[in-house]
């Protein structure tokens, strides 16, 4: 089966599974934009590709260079016909450790970074009514873990905007998917990550063997980038693309006993949530 040509716009694609996708992208004939955010990355991209690899410096929390960069790319390389909004990073601490500065920064990146992305190829995707919006959220967008609360969150945030704008342009024949990965071979769990501070004595017990065993397996993960991104080249080809594509066993196991854990909840305390219902003798 012959693939057709896209032009890809991936932000973040310096490292990690920014740059597996991009790298996927090119050699399956891809053209493809990519965002970093200094020159030597810059120069490091475009030279995957002498024609088909395009840098753009592009820090996504600002909202008006997002809009240029977005509106540059379709004038000069083309039309976007897969967005991969990749740019984010981790943030670990207990959210008591954790301040509202690194929280607020922490949204500011991972929910509004990606949402002005979203926001900036939508109008061009509607009206050509085709394109494909995909964003890396996380498995920890569907479960959460102690000690990344303030990552969890933004995650979180982000597939509830990404699930509900999916329905908003599914009848301009625009997909859109949350990838979540798991535990893959990135530096997200090394250079690429926040460590808040520790100062709580009370939560060593909880908290410690949580960031020495991440430390620890930095480098050593379950996942492979490189099959994260043939996993979504191959969803783009598919008429019905999901919402939500989990990628690896360890995002798998955990996200099902995270919906079992809310479908025990929803069973347990039924009768409760269905004693709120108004009812006619309410009235009398």
């Amino acid at each position: 089966m012959t693939r057709p040509a896209r032009t890809f716009l991936i932000t973040g694609v310096s490292s990690g599974l920014g740059r597996a996708f991009a790298t996927a992208a090119l050699d399956a004939s891809h053209t493809v934009v990519g965002t970093v955010r200094n020159d030597a990355d810059a120069v490091a991209f475009a030279a995957l590709h002498s024609e088909r690899a395009h840098a753009r410096l592009l820090d996504v929390t600002d909202d008006a260079a997002v809009l240029a960069v977005v509106g540059e790319v379709e004038q000069s390389v083309g039309p976007v016909d897969v967005l991969i909004a990749n740019a984010g990073y981790g943030l670990e601490g207990t959210f008591e450790e954790t301040s509202l500065d690194a929280l607020r920064a922490q949204f500011d990146v991972n929910v509004f970074g990606a949402a002005a992305t979203v926001r900036a190829v939508l109008p061009f995707m509607r009206e050509r009514r085709r394109g494909h919006i995909l964003a890396v959220t996380s498995m920890g967008g569907l479960a959460t873990f102690p000690g990344v609360s303030a990552y969890c969150g933004s995650k979180y945030a982000l597939e509830g905007i990404l699930e509900a704008v999916g329905k908003e342009v599914a009848g301009f024949n625009i997909h859109v998917t949350a990838v979540e990965p798991g535990s893959f071979r990135t530096d997200w769990a090394g250079r690429s990550m926040v460590r808040t501070p520790r100062s709580i004595p009370d939560y060593d017990e909880l908290f410690e063997p949580i960031r020495a065993a991440r430390q620890a397996a930095s480098g050593q993960q379950l996942g492979s980038p490189a099959k994260a991104a043939a996993a979504l080249l191959r969803i783009l080809d598919a008429p019905h693309p999901p919402a939500h594509l989990v990628l690896g066993s360890d995002a798998l196991r955990l996200v099902r006993a995270g919906r079992a854990a809310v479908e025990s909840d929803l069973d347990t305390w039924e009768d409760v949530t269905l004693s709120t219902d108004h009812t006619p003798a309410d009235a009398a």
